[in-house]
């Protein structure tokens, strides 16, 4: 598997101080990859760097051979405003090929296929008409994927893709992701909900002040840190 991005003794922050430090890892073509740790401890600021929207203070992020930016779709957390977004499913979904355009004032065909591929493979495609704000949360993250999809088919940046779903929901995104993964698009997800990191995850990279872990699922089952964070996360839930 080709190496996609290489984080190199990497340190994220703002101008009042380090957020996170102390980042070694890589992501290679077809890893499932889950970014965990407590809230505030850098995982939406590691996304915007590996997206390049965000420089790191110090160490060095690259892109691995035949690998860009442009080869990543990202979904990021809805805010309330973009919920309730007024337009079809059909047009948010080929909106994710608005790079492509270049001066084109309008979509190709071969776009417009596209974007239908990528409704069919999510399964909205029943729904390319319906308003984007009447959808469910689970249907308005899968037109998002499909997004996404349109975008770039290499790699997807997730942002706690299945915060505010009901549990059926979150299992039915977790189920269209993992097949996605399973056709060879890498996953990289940030995500709170370490039991389902670990059932579909390939590796785990888990941070806090500093990196705890960087790994293969398995291996991380069986150390410290792992078995810390499992073990409070059965409590809690508890």
């Amino acid at each position: 598997m080709s190496e996609q991005i290489i984080c190199s003794d990497v340190a994220l922050g703002y101008e009042d101080g380090i957020v996170t430090e102390g980042l070694n890892f890589t992501v290679s073509s077809g890893d499932y990859l889950c970014i965990l740790g407590e809230n505030g401890s850098g995982k939406s600021t590691l996304i915007k760097a590996l997206l390049g929207l965000k420089p790191q203070i110090s160490g060095e992020i690259k892109w691995g051979k035949d690998f860009s930016a442009r080869d990543i779709g990202y979904l990021p957390q809805q805010t309330p405003v973009q919920r309730d977004f007024p337009a079809s499913v059909q047009e948010i979904v080929i909106s994710g090929c608005i790079s492509k355009l270049g001066f084109r004032p309008f979509y190709s065909k071969k776009e417009k296929e596209l974007a239908m591929e990528k409704m069919v493979q999510l399964k909205v495609d029943d729904i390319k008409n319906r308003c984007y704000r009447e959808l469910s949360g689970g249907q308005q993250q899968r037109v998002l994927l499909a997004r996404a999809l349109c975008a770039a088919n290499k790699m997807l940046l997730l942002d706690e893709p299945v915060t505010g779903l009901d549990p059926i929901a979150q299992n039915d995104l977790y189920e269209h992701i993992y097949k996605l993964n399973q056709k060879g698009i890498t996953i990289v997800m940030v995500s709170h909900d370490i039991s389902s990191a670990v059932k579909y995850a390939s590796h785990i990279l888990h941070i806090s002040k500093k990196q705890l872990f960087f790994g293969t699922k398995a291996d991380y089952v069986n150390s410290k840190a792992g078995q810390r964070f499992l073990e409070n996360e059965v409590a809690f839930n508890e």
